[in-house]
């Protein structure tokens, strides 16, 4: 069974930066694409961020280009979320998700995840 666990979320003030990271443990994480969500209350859950496989591609959402950089340690088994110049508009709850299919590029939809962590809240104050 594959476990995810975020972390590094927390309160900051607007145009600051947080670092979420996210541990993987279960099946071979070098083999599979990961992806950033997130969630702000009353609204659907929302794609950040998408790594491939190898970390050698990268997609955003477009609210977020420019701001965030995903990166993918395959040592580590971890993934990582850069988010610099923080906005209120991106408190929310962050998920990290595992891609159901191994050497893939991404994606931005939830169905292409079939692993979820428990999510780390974000709050950026005005």
């Amino acid at each position: 069974q594959v476990q995810l666990v975020e972390s590094g979320g927390g309160l900051v003030q607007a145009g600051g930066s947080l670092r979420l990271s996210c541990a993987a443990s279960g099946r071979t994480f070098s083999r599979y694409a990961m992806g950033w969500f997130r969630q702000a209350p009353g609204k659907e859950r929302e794609f950040v961020a998408t790594i491939s496989w190898s970390g050698g591609s990268t997609y955003y959402a477009d609210s977020v280009k420019g701001r965030f950089t995903i990166s993918k340690d395959n040592a580590k088994n971890t993934v990582n979320l850069q988010m610099n110049s923080l906005k209120p508009e991106d408190t929310a709850v962050y998920y990290c998700a595992a891609a159901s299919r191994p050497y893939g590029s991404g994606s931005p939809h939830p169905g292409g995840y079939n692993y979820w962590g428990q999510g780390t809240q974000v709050t950026v104050s005005s």
